[in-house]
């Protein structure tokens, strides 16, 4: 029987709604599972046939260990999604890349710690017109560290980038698209590849609330059906991102969640490669599609393992 882990983090604990789904539908699709924080020191990750990363939510304040983790988990078992996206994905710099290679992105100004966090501000609003934007810091998850500001609290949020650069922190600065209010995010989820399902996330920054203190923010969540300008869009990030990483396959999972402009175009938010939520409660038979696409990818390592080294 093959091993499997589902890895969280041991300040998640009892916050994933989506470990016991998936859980139980690995279960019945033949692994021995076990859900593990990434931080239980007592954990011998050796004996497991893949890792699956879930729920270890609380890495980007401890990004370097967390790092040096993945990279020892790599070297004893099969790491889902690979190393070298684990390391692509996790600092939003990425979205640059992405628009670079002609990805429709929400604009993106990255403040680095070397700069003066108010004139790099004042730049940026010069750039947009925006009445509202977002300070998040590059490396972040759950909207912690993450404020929506209205440009007369310019102030406030100078000393927000000057606190995350202090911390020696890289910051991403966006112009706020009102159409989030109204319309929601809508998050496309693939496994393997292939399309499964989607949500609407409502909106999360609030004028005049603070950042969340909690590991990650509340969220509004239900069913939607993307538009097909929403799956081009979404199928063209994944075939783009693919490239610029030279996978040599489909990602075990990804998460794509896209925003409407102005005029009413849809435009990447985040591409969620390392531990996005994925919903399955929202769309019936979802994990276990999952589980029976793990356990395709398990059968297919062991034959390419097994398979004799070509003769030289």
């Amino acid at each position: 029987m093959p091993t499997l882990a589902l890895v969280t983090a041991v300040a998640a604990t009892g916050l994933d709604d989506d470990l016991a789904p998936l859980s139980d539908a690995c279960r019945r699709a033949g692994f021995d599972t076990r859900c593990l924080a990434w931080d239980d020191a007592t954990v011998s990750w050796g004996r497991f046939d893949m890792v699956l990363l879930r729920s270890p939510w609380d890495y980007t304040e401890r990004y370097a260990e967390f790092l040096a983790w993945c990279q020892r988990i790599d070297q004893v078992s099969a790491l889902l999604n690979p190393l070298a996206v684990i390391r692509w994905n996790t600092d939003k710099h990425y979205l640059a890349e992405l628009a670079a290679a002609g990805v429709a992105v929400v604009a993106s100004t990255f403040v680095e710690p070397d700069s003066e966090p108010l004139p790099a501000l004042q730049a940026f609003l010069a750039r947009h017109d925006a009445a509202d934007f977002v300070v998040k810091p590059a490396i972040s998850a759950g909207s912690r560290d993450t404020q929506r500001y209205v440009r007369s609290q310019e102030f406030a949020a100078s000393n927000h980038i000057a606190r995350l650069l202090e911390e020696g922190r890289s910051v991403m600065l966006q112009p706020y698209l009102a159409s989030v209010d109204s319309e929601g995010e809508t998050a496309l989820i693939y496994f393997d590849g292939q399309f499964s399902h989607a949500i609407r996330k409502g909106p999360l920054l609030r004028p005049e609330q603070g950042a969340t203190e909690a590991l990650f923010a509340a969220e509004a969540i239900s069913p939607r059906d993307p538009a097909e300008d929403e799956r081009a869009l979404a199928d063209r990030v994944l075939r783009i991102a693919a490239a610029s990483l030279r996978l040599n396959g489909p990602l075990s999972y990804a998460r794509v969640d896209l925003i409407r402009d102005a005029d009413n175009q849809p435009h990447l938010l985040e591409l969620e490669l390392t531990e996005p939520s994925l919903f399955f409660a929202h769309a019936a038979g979802s994990a276990e599609d999952f589980a029976t696409r793990l356990a395709f990818r398990f059968a297919e390592l062991s034959a390419t393992l097994a398979r004799p080294a070509p003769d030289r």
